[in-house]
């Protein structure tokens, strides 16, 4: 197959094979609509020759909320006429553009939604240690309302499709993982009562909106215990497949595994101290004192491996089993490999940290001016976000008050 040629996948038309992947942007505006900037930014990458837009997860209630500043929400009536004016602007370029709808569950701070966080099961969390209060079955009807009311706005808004957010450690991950899934009731105990939220989503959804795209983004694997197996994430597979899912997108991992979703050679420790709490609100001769500290012991510091494509081997698998459009996703950077996937059968690839890097990236590929991303891994972009909107630093921190 043809990287650069136009193909439909997941029931999508797109202009060609590359997918800029969800990417939160913190370019919200107050009431979670996009903002100027950011529809002129997914316009640029529509512009760019990149073949599909995923956009960065969209809220889909206010108690899902993230501890993410200027994160897009996907309900409330003022946001409509801002997303319109979104899929108009990427849709000039002849790019389709998919809405990723998540709920962050315990992957939050219940200071920042105002209440107590929920979860399927009451756990707390590696770095938001506030605990969540185990959801009841009016808790969780009523937040498969909200994806399906999310869902229903997606198709309003002009979007060719939805992505539901199964990955990464936020609320539906959790429901579909034995890790975060302690329930004993129908809507856990085994994989499909812990799968029973999101086929009943969809079912609700599809009454709705008939044969609109829907697509999952799903962790394969992850470092949890009890948690996401290939094995397991293969079965869930075939049940998306019988649910009624169109494309998969396979990623890895979550945000309590560190950096195993976004991977490096070291851990972005200037950034860390830079960005994340609370270390950053250290004062200055103590936060340079602990850098000092984590530079001399970053090098030991074990980091997973492989540092490219490296949900492949997970991606093959699945296809092996089940017959569905699959996207890979995760250390996606050369052309070459990029080539490789999809001669592998896989219906597309995506990238979140290069187009971050080079917005024009897929442009510069087709027009044979590079051959791979520019981006060096450092994940700085990463921790960026927690306080700024997403940019790209390239290992390097200007006026830090730590240098």
């Amino acid at each position: 197959m043809n990287i650069f040629e136009s193909c439909t996948v997941g029931k999508v038309n797109l202009k060609n094979r590359i997918i800029r992947s969800a990417t939160h942007d913190g370019l919200a505006d107050e009431d979670g609509g996009p903002s100027e900037e950011l529809i002129r930014k997914y316009a640029f990458l529509a512009k760019s020759e990149v073949g599909c837009i995923i956009t960065g997860y969209a809220i889909v209630s206010p108690e899902g909320g993230s501890s993410y500043p200027r994160c897009l929400a996907f309900y409330g009536d003022s946001v409509a006429d801002k997303y319109i004016a979104l899929t108009d602007a990427v849709h000039v370029y002849g790019a389709p553009i998919i809405a990723q709808l998540a709920h962050c569950g315990r992957q939050t701070s219940s200071k920042v939604i105002g209440e107590k966080k929920i979860a399927p099961s009451a756990k707390r969390h590696l770095f938001y240690p506030d605990k969540a209060r185990a959801m009841s079955v009016d808790d969780i009807l009523r937040v498969e309302g909200a994806f399906v009311e999310a869902i229903v706005k997606a198709k309003e808004y002009g979007f060719d499709g939805a992505q539901i957010h199964l990955a990464h450690g936020y609320l539906l991950h959790d429901f579909i993982s034995a890790n975060g899934n302690k329930r004993k009731d129908e809507y856990g105990r085994n994989i499909i009562g812990r799968c029973r939220i999101i086929k009943e989503i969809l079912q609700k959804a599809r009454n709705k909106v008939g044969d609109f795209p829907i697509w999952v983004k799903l962790s394969a694997t992850d470092k949890r215990k009890r948690g996401m197996r290939l094995p397991y994430a293969i079965e869930i597979c075939k049940l998306l497949k019988e649910y009624g899912v169109d494309a998969i997108e396979v990623s890895c991992g979550s945000v309590q595994d560190g950096m195993n979703t976004m991977r490096s050679k070291r851990m972005p420790m200037e950034a860390v101290f830079k960005y994340r709490e609370p270390v950053a609100s250290m004062p200055k001769a103590p936060n340079k004192f602990c850098l000092a500290c984590a530079k001399l012991i970053n090098p030991l510091l074990p980091q997973p491996k492989p540092l490219t494509m490296f949900n492949y081997n997970s991606a093959m698998a699945i296809k092996e089993q089940v017959d569905v459009d699959l996207i890979l996703v995760g250390g996606v950077a050369k052309l070459e490999d990029m080539k490789k996937a999809v001669d592998s059968e896989m219906s597309a690839v995506s990238m979140c940290r290069p187009f971050i890097c080079e917005p024009n990236l897929a442009q510069k590929l087709k027009e044979g001016k590079s051959t791979q991303s520019q981006c060096v891994m450092c994940n700085y972009c990463g921790l960026v976000i927690e306080k700024e909107p997403t940019k790209c630093l390239l290992g390097k921190i200007k006026n830090n008050k730590t240098s």
